[in-house]
């Protein structure tokens, strides 16, 4: 694959885009992906939603006097669930790198947003006339079509008070307010959608949609993982020294309350808490959304070293979560690697420094890792069998 440019226009720099379109307006990319224009087509995507272990949706629309009826099934879906569908369906599959570690390769059109808020990359296959109705999404999401064309529609934002239509398994409505654009995007264009704002896409003819989605953590998901991490802290389980006035035995005074709370915030806003919440966000964004797959086939050490010779190249396999923070005490300036939702505490600084490389998107060569910092081939085998990276030969 050659060389890719950022999925912006060539008259939008990345500061550009993030200070005046992301989460803000949407944006229109004639030719963003140029690379994604034929790479699969509509029958890869059907047999692919037929696996066992793939994570897809089928979603049928029916006309009935009283308005259409959505009906949606779940994987593992199966060919009997094909024989008899309506004019319009739609099939979805998710965590696309999971399968595609070439089509993973595509997220470093998006280097300019940082790699950890990304989420996975789902297409969307319908034959002409398929959709998923009106509806809304609450992350960012660039839409990539692939194959044939679709026509999208967007509109108003949305927010806690939109009104779904009832008794529907999947959220859609009708209203969508003023039309703001209205297009048919063709192989390789992208329509990037900012948080809640209503859009409606409908196929022209077979078409293949990419998304791909970018969401950060919620705050129950980051308190969740504090208080995991804080189970390792034994200072975190001493009780709590309060100032006492005298005060009705059953009651509970809202100053008792605030000098806890004082507390917990003083905790939080030390030197510790700045490392706890740092563990418990980095743990939180690096956690796989889908289980891993096992590979079909291994490779020998032989057959890495081999490959690694002959211009083989390690990559980092997106369908895993690798990334890394600094600690600030470290005047070593060695990363913490975290990996899938687990901080690397048994790393030499080597291996960290190449992991860290591959997180900023790097590619590492047999030079880089025979020669210059002489990693054992062993170590980069246990890289493989986790999926944290990719042989690409």
């Amino acid at each position: 694959m050659s060389k890719l440019n950022f999925c912006l226009p060539v008259h939008i720099s990345p500061e550009q885009f993030l200070t005046e379109y992301w989460q803000k307006k949407p944006l229109l990319i004639k030719q963003g992906l140029p690379h994604l224009a034929g790479m699969f087509e509509p029958e890869d995507i059907l047999g692919l939603s037929l696996d066992d272990n793939a994570t897809a949706r089928l979603i049928t629309q029916h006309r009935t006097d009283s308005g259409d009826q959505w009906r949606l099934q779940q994987s593992p879906l199966t060919e009997d669930m094909f024989s008899e569908l309506p004019e319009q369906w739609t099939v979805l599959v998710q965590n696309l790198e999971q399968w595609s570690p070439e089509l993973g390769q595509l997220w470093h059109a998006f280097n300019f947003i940082p790699q950890w808020q990304r989420d996975d990359i789902m297409v969307s296959y319908a034959p002409t006339g398929g959709s998923v109705g009106k509806h809304y999404d609450d992350y960012d999401v660039f839409l990539a079509q692939g194959y044939g064309h679709r026509r999208w529609q967007l509109g108003k934002y949305c927010n806690e008070t939109t009104e779904f239509i009832p008794d529907q398994p999947i959220r859609i409505f009708d209203d969508m307010g003023e039309i703001i654009l209205d297009e048919i995007l063709e192989p390789g264009d992208v329509l990037y959608v900012p948080p809640k704002l209503s859009h409606y896409g409908v196929a022209q003819d077979d078409c293949l949609t990419f998304s791909f989605g970018f969401r950060r953590p919620n705050l129950m998901q980051i308190l969740d993982s504090l208080v995991d991490i804080g189970t390792t802290d034994a200072s975190l389980f001493v009780p709590l020294l309060l100032e006492q006035k005298l005060q009705p035995a059953g009651k509970l005074e809202r100053s008792s309350i605030a000098q806890i709370k004082q507390q917990l915030l003083a905790m939080l806003q030390s030197e510790k808490g700045d490392s706890l919440v740092e563990q418990a966000v980095s743990e939180v964004v690096s956690k796989r959304e889908y289980e891993l797959l096992t590979p079909e086939e291994t490779i020998s050490l032989d057959d890495l070293e081999q490959a690694l010779q002959q211009g083989g190249v390690l990559r980092t396999d997106y369908s895993s979560r690798l990334i890394y923070t600094q600690l600030q005490l470290d005047k070593t300036k060695t990363p913490v690697i975290y990996a899938n939702g687990q901080r690397l505490d048994d790393i030499t600084a080597t291996e960290a420094e190449l992991l860290r490389r591959l997180a900023d998107g790097e590619s590492l060569t047999a030079e880089d890792i025979l020669n210059v910092h002489a990693v054992p081939l062993d170590i980069v085998m246990d890289w493989l069998e986790n999926s944290w990276v990719w042989l690409d030969i």
